[in-house]
C-alpha cells in the first residue's frame, strides 16, 4: 500500500554539505587486557574489573533507549537481554514519527558508550546544529528568535546536533548489539521480584531471571503499569500531521529547522538530508480516536486539503512544503504525555525513557533524554559490588533515579509550557474602527510580542547551553 511505504530511503547519499561534520572528542575509551578506562573531562578515571562484569540486566523494550542501554551493558561485560514484542513495528514507527533529533548531549553520551556507533550516525545523519534554527512568525515568515546550537557544542567539544532516520538509527544499534542479545516477539507482561533476583514473564509463557529489570517499553509501558498501577496518559490538546517530501528549498544551506508560530497551531520544518524536508503541523483539536498504540497513526484521506485550509494564509515556506507532499505521505497522530513521577522504580526494577517520563515532541528531546538515562544508569551499576547484593543493586537504581529526575523534570515541564505557548501565539491585536464602519479592520503589534522576544533573547541562550551541555554528565 502506498500509505505504508517507507518514508525515508536510508541508502541514498546525503545532499552536498551535510555528509560529514568534524567534531572534537570529549571522551576517550582506552581498552586494556584487564580494565576499561573511561576518561572524562576533569581527569576523573573509573576502572571496571572483569570479575565485576557478570551483572544480569533484563530490558523490556527494544526502542532507542532499550538498545542504547543494551549496548552500554554489553561493553561493560554484563549479561544482557532485550525483550521486544515486535521489532518491525518499532522500526516501522519511524515512518510515522519521522526522523529523531540527537542533540550534542545525547551524541556525546553515545560517543562515550561506543565511538564507532557515533561515527556511523554522523556519516548518515543530517547535521542541523551548524545552521540557523529557531522560531518564526507563521504568516510573515519573519524570524521571532534564533537558536544558537553551534556555540555551546563547540565550546565543550561536543558533536553537533543532527537528525537521523529512526529506522537507520535502529539498524545501527541492533548491528552493534548483536542478534543474540535481542529477543524479538517477546513481550514482557509481568515480573516477580525475589531477594536475590527478578524474573520477567513473557506473553508466550517463557521467563528469564536477572539481577535487574529496566522498563524501556515506552509511554504505554507494561513494566510501569505493574509497578505503579495503570494510569491514563494525558492528551496534550493537539494532534500532529507529519509529512516527508522530496523538496530542496533555496534556504537549505543556511537554515536547519524552523518553528512557525500561529494561534492554536504551529508548523515545524526541518532539513533531514537526502534531498528531503520533514514537517510537522500541530493543531489544537479533540483527540480523533482512542489513545492506544494501534490507534495513534491515521491514514485517512483529505488531510492535505484540511492542512491547506488551516495554513492557507501562512507564508510561502509553509504552504510550499504542504503542497509538495503527496497525500499518502501525510500521517496523523494525537500527542500524549504523562505527569512526571517522583520515583521510577521499586526494588530491582526501574524505568527509563518514555516509560519513565514521556514528553511532548515540541523540543525534540524524548530520545535524547532516554540516551542520557542509559548512561547515568550504567554509571551507577558500575558501582555495584561483585556479589550483587540486593541492597547494592537497589541502591544503584535509586541513585540513578535521583540523579536523573531533576533534569528530566525541568525539560518535561518546559515541553508542556512550550506546547501551551506555541499554540497561543498572537502577534497582533485586531479591532474594528467603528461598529458599522465599512473601513478595513486595523491591527497593531501585540505588546506582549516585544516582551516575549526580549525575554527569550535573554533566557534562551542559557537554557540551550544547559540543555546541550548534558547537565552533570561530564
Amino acid at each position: 500500500m502506498a500509505s505504508m511505504q517507507i518514508l525515508w530511503s536510508c541508502n541514498q547519499v546525503n545532499h552536498k554539505g551535510n555528509s560529514k561534520h568534524p567534531y572534537m572528542k570529549s571522551t576517550k575509551i582506552i581498552t586494556r587486557k584487564r580494565y576499561n578506562l573511561i576518561r572524562f573531562e576533569g581527569g576523573v578515571v573509573q576502572n571496571f574489573d572483569q570479575e565485576k562484569r557478570k551483572l544480569r540486566v533484563l530490558i523490556a523494550g527494544g526502542g532507542i533507549g532499550g538498545l542504547v542501554l543494551a549496548l552500554a551493558a554489553k561493553h561493560r561485560g554484563y549479561e544482557v537481554k532485550v525483550f521486544e514484542k515486535d521489532l518491525s513495528a518499532i522500526r516501522g514507527e519511524g515512518r510515522h514519527r519521522g526522523p529523531i533529533q540527537l542533540m550534542s548531549s545525547a551524541l556525546s553520551v553515545l560517543e562515550a558508550i561506543d565511538e564507532s556507533v557515533v561515527k556511523k550516525i554522523m556519516e548518515v545523519g543530517c547535521v542541523t546544529g551548524n545552521r540557523i534554527n529557531g522560531l518564526a512568525d507563521g504568516v510573515s515568515g519573519e524570524w521571532f528568535t534564533e537558536l544558537d546550537l553551534l556555540t555551546p557544542a563547540s565550546r565543550k567539544g561536543l558533536p553537533l546536533t543532527l537528525v537521523i532516520c529512526r529506522m537507520t538509527l535502529q539498524d545501527i544499534l541492533v548491528n552493534a548489539i548483536g542478534s543474540n542479545i535481542l529477543k524479538n516477539k517477546s513481550k514482557v507482561v509481568d515480573f516477580i521480584q525475589e531477594p536475590s533476583k527478578v524474573r520477567v514473564v513473557l506473553e508466550n509463557g517463557q521467563h528469564y531471571d536477572g539481577d535487574i529489570l529496566v522498563g524501556a517499553d515506552g509511554i504505554w509501558s507494561e513494566v510501569r503499569s505493574k509497578l505503579f498501577g495503570w494510569q491514563e496518559a494525558k492528551y496534550s490538546g493537539v494532534t500532529c500531521y507529519s509529512g516527508l517530501t522530496n523538496y530542496v528549498p533555496p534556504y537549505i544551506n543556511t537554515i536547519g529547522y524552523r518553528v512557525f508560530l500561529g494561534l492554536n497551531q504551529y508548523f515545524v520544518a526541518s532539513d533531514v538530508g537526502y534531498g528531503k524536508m520533514q514537517w510537522y503541523a500541530f493543531h489544537g483539536e479533540p483527540p480523533s480516536r482512542g489513545h492506544f498504540p494501534e490507534d495513534l497513526y491515521k491514514f485517512s484521506a483529505g488531510k492535505k486539503k484540511k492542512l491547506m485550509d488551516l495554513f492557507g494564509n501562512w507564508c510561502n515556506e509553509v504552504k510550499t512544503l504542504i503542497s509538495e507532499t503527496p497525500e499518502n505521505m501525510i500521517l496523523q497522530r494525537d500527542i500524549y504525555d504523562r505527569d512526571i513521577i517522583n520515583t521510577w522504580g521499586i526494588g530491582r526494577v526501574t524505568l527509563l525513557g518514555d516509560a519513565a517520563h514521556p514528553m511532548q515532541p515540541n523540543l525534540g528531546l524524548g530520545g535524547c533524554m532516554a540516551i542520557e538515562d542509559c548512561y547515568q544508569l550504567i554509571l551507577e551499576l558500575d558501582k555495584v559490588g561483585s556479589g550483587f547484593e540486593e541492597s547494592q543493586v537497589t541502591s544503584a537504581l535509586r541513585r540513578y533515579e535521583k540523579k536523573r529526575i531533576p533534569r528530566v523534570r525541568v525539560l518535561h515541564t518546559a515541553s508542556r509550557m512550550a506546547s501551551k505557548m506555541l499554540v497561543n501565539y498572537r502577534p497582533y491585536i485586531q479591532f474594528q474602527l467603528w461598529p458599522h464602519s465599512k473601513l478595513t479592520d486595523m491591527q497593531i503589534k501585540h505588546p506582549g510580542v516585544h516582551v516575549a522576544r526580549a525575554l527569550l533573547k535573554f533566557t534562551l541562550p542559557q537554557f540551550v547551553n544547559w540543555m546541550i551541555s548534558g547537565h552533570g554528565l561530564w
